[in-house]
């Protein structure tokens, strides 16, 4: 199978690709470098003769044409999208632009290589979403994210990833363009952007700057493995039903103070401070304008129909997740300079 990945230099996009390749399976990387894009992420499959880089935007519907006409893939990881909240409030338009629009132009894309090839019932156009675009539960354990909840998107970003799972999903009812979509929980882990909670946290703390949690730190997030979504991902392109969603959660429900005290416990243990604990280090700001209370997903869905569960628990994860920061510092202190990075965001 080759696939054509989307945003294959970006955090998830990177860990999908490395898993692809291990699986054997050919990719196509489609990535137009942005600021969050980093092509180190994918240098230990760039010699494969498996692998292709293809550095496109989305929004660019001439060289996605060129594209699939030239590397004829057999199915789409469409990942590419821009996704920090906090930049969404700053400047929406770059959201719309790559989300929304972006998302036309590859469905337009695809379907035209479809129809062309004669329409093969094989090929799938697999589009990555996420559960914000379902809004905010309540702090009730028992209510969670399903593929049938309402959406209800709180931000400029889950706003544009709502707008671009509809056009999939119509898109699929008006051409018949074989679909699939999957809507994930917070992703963690190695090659995470130094912008996100858990990478701003570690590289704060290592650093003797204040770890800055908005609010008071109760706001819930379902917290999901990387490799273990970049498993479930290509488990659905694989066997997943056309038409069908599935939710992919890590089943790790935390809220924000309680993570990064889980990350200080971490850090106190590997590379401990000449004095007291990285917990000292935590202050309270201003809370993100819309600040969505709590996400959690149920993934019944896809345990029962593909047999996938998550196999990392938050507390493995982290440990792995710290470790590799501690191993990496050439990575990452290499993106410290970029826009926006180490700079609060979204303020309103």
């Amino acid at each position: 199978m080759k696939l054509l990945i989307t945003g294959g230099a970006g955090f998830i996009g990177s860990a999908v690709v490395r898993q692809a390749i291990r699986d054997n399976l050919k990719v196509v990387n489609v990535d137009a470098l942005t600021y969050a894009a980093c092509i180190e992420n994918v240098a230990s499959v760039s010699n494969s003769p498996n692998y292709s880089f293809e550095q496109v935007d989305i929004c660019d519907r001439t060289e996605l044409d060129r594209v699939f006409s030239e590397h004829q893939p057999d199915a789409v990881m469409h990942l590419a999208a821009e996704s920090h909240v906090d930049r969404s409030i700053d400047g929406p338009s770059d959201f719309i632009e790559t989300n929304i629009s972006g998302t036309f132009n590859m469905l337009e894309a695809a379907r035209a290589y479809w129809v062309d090839k004669g329409k093969p019932e094989s090929f799938r156009f697999h589009h990555i979403s996420t559960d914000e675009v379902y809004g905010s539960l309540p702090d009730d354990k028992s209510i969670l994210f399903t593929e049938d909840t309402a959406y209800d998107p709180r931000s400029p970003y889950s706003a544009s990833k709502a707008a671009s799972d509809h056009l999939v999903r119509a898109w699929h009812e008006t051409y018949g363009l074989p679909v699939v979509l999957t809507n994930c929980s917070n992703n963690y882990g190695p090659y995470h952007f130094p912008e996100k909670l858990i990478p701003v946290v570690i590289l704060n703390a290592l650093a003797g700057k204040e770890l800055p949690i908005y609010g008071d730190g109760s706001n819930i997030r379902d917290w999901l493995y990387v490799e273990d979504h970049a498993d479930a991902l290509l488990t659905v392109i694989k066997q997943g039903e056309v038409g069908r969603t599935y939710n992919i959660g890590g089943e790790n429900e935390r809220t924000n103070l309680e993570l990064v005290k889980t990350i200080c416990r971490i850090l106190d243990e590997y590379r401990s401070r000449e004095s007291g604990s990285y917990q000292d280090l935590i202050t309270f700001v201003a809370d993100r304008p819309g600040h969505d209370a709590r996400y959690a997903i149920d993934p019944t869905r896809i345990s029962t129909e593909l047999g996938w569960r998550p196999s990392v628990t938050i507390e493995e994860g982290l440990r792995k997740t710290v470790q590799w920061y501690l191993d990496n510092e050439d990575w990452w202190r290499a993106l410290q300079n970029r826009d926006g990075v180490g700079k609060r965001l979204g303020t309103g």
